[in-house]
């Protein structure tokens, strides 16, 4: 009898040390970012690897939780500013972020090899004194020839060479020639290679594939109601804090274009909660043809023209022929002076 109080209390240590035992399938955020407040940002896959949308809520500035995670892999943290940045979570990793709200794209990231590569190209392109296409793209070429094992070097090359406006195929192909093995068997990889192809079939001088949605009233929106007119085709979703920043600079060139007969714009959204895209066309001011199917990312603009990610845009000819991809409203206004 005397041996039970011995027994219990071993009992009790054991299933302390088992209810106190850190799951292994998880990952560690903290961090601070000064001047952030109160928020919510959101955390998305960049691949199937990660199929779903986690959040970290911030309580001034600071937030700390954990991420279901059960492998390496790369997933892009939202702001609510629309501003995405990179981050890299595997199993048992403790991930610290620090930064200003006012340089969100030089944020400092550790507790990983791959953050730390990540934080340092980031911080390289923020000490840049003119930024620009060519320079940045020139950084991150040299980045992914010194790291072809690196899956920093799948996330540039999406970035900052195929996300872009008309593509170069070409050298695309040539900075993933040099990829290891694993990184190019990576879900991430596979989906480059065949943007890459649909990027071939929806290219410029080739003409805009047949398209249709649905209006506010139930009326079917056609490509062909826009004949003669130059077309700008802007893809969003209510949800989408990409787009909707991108409404914010379309609204601007809708004004500055609207007295120009031979200039159109139509949007289509992804959504699929008919009230939602309502409310957003008419919080954000959308005063040009808007169209929604409701079917998300199973529209028929999703699957014609390939889109992968928000917001999206594709600039036509009066004669139906693509000019150009994901444009600025500046880029758009300068090929329809020029053609």
């Amino acid at each position: 009898m005397r041996k039970l109080p011995l027994i219990c209390s071993l009992l009790v240590l054991l299933l302390a040390a088992c209810g106190g035992k850190e799951n292994p399938r998880v990952a560690h955020v903290s961090g601070e970012i000064k001047g952030l407040g109160d928020d919510t940002l959101y955390v998305l896959g960049m691949d199937r690897l990660f199929d779903r949308i986690d959040t970290l809520v911030v309580h001034g500035g600071k937030f700390s939780d954990t991420i279901p995670v059960d492998t390496l892999v790369g997933v892009r943290l939202l702001f609510g500013d629309g501003t995405a940045y990179p981050l890299y979570l595997d199993r048992r990793e403790r991930i610290r972020i620090s930064g200003s709200a006012d340089r969100l794209q030089a944020l400092q990231v550790t507790g990983s090899p791959l953050n730390e590569e990540q934080t340092a190209f980031s911080q390289s392109l923020a000490e840049l004194s003119a930024p620009t296409d060519t320079a940045v793209q020139r950084r991150a070429a040299d980045f992914i020839r010194r790291h072809p094992a690196s899956l920093v070097s799948l996330w540039l090359l999406e970035e900052y060479f195929v996300q872009v406006p008309d593509p170069d195929i070409d050298r695309i192909e040539s900075l993933m020639e040099p990829l290891v093995g694993e990184l190019k068997d990576r879900p991430l990889a596979s989906e480059l290679m065949e943007l890459l192809e649909d990027h071939k079939k929806l290219s410029v001088g080739r003409s805009l594939p047949f398209i249709q949605t649905t209006d506010a009233d139930g009326e079917r929106i056609v490509r062909t109601q826009f004949k003669d007119q130059y077309l700008l085709l802007h893809v969003w979703a209510s949800w989408d804090a990409a787009s909707r920043a991108a409404n914010d600079s379309l609204r601007a060139l809708h004004r500055r274009q609207k007295r120009n007969k031979d200039f159109a714009m139509l949007g289509v959204s992804l959504d699929t909660d008919r009230a939602m895209w309502l409310d957003a066309v008419r919080r954000d001011t959308l005063e040009w043809t808007q169209g929604c199917d409701l079917h998300g990312w199973e529209s028929d603009v999703v699957k014609k023209c390939y889109v992968y990610a928000l917001p999206f845009n594709v600039l036509v000819n009066p004669k139906g022929r693509i000019m150009g991809i994901n444009l600025t409203p500046a880029q758009v206004e300068e090929k329809i002076k020029k053609d």
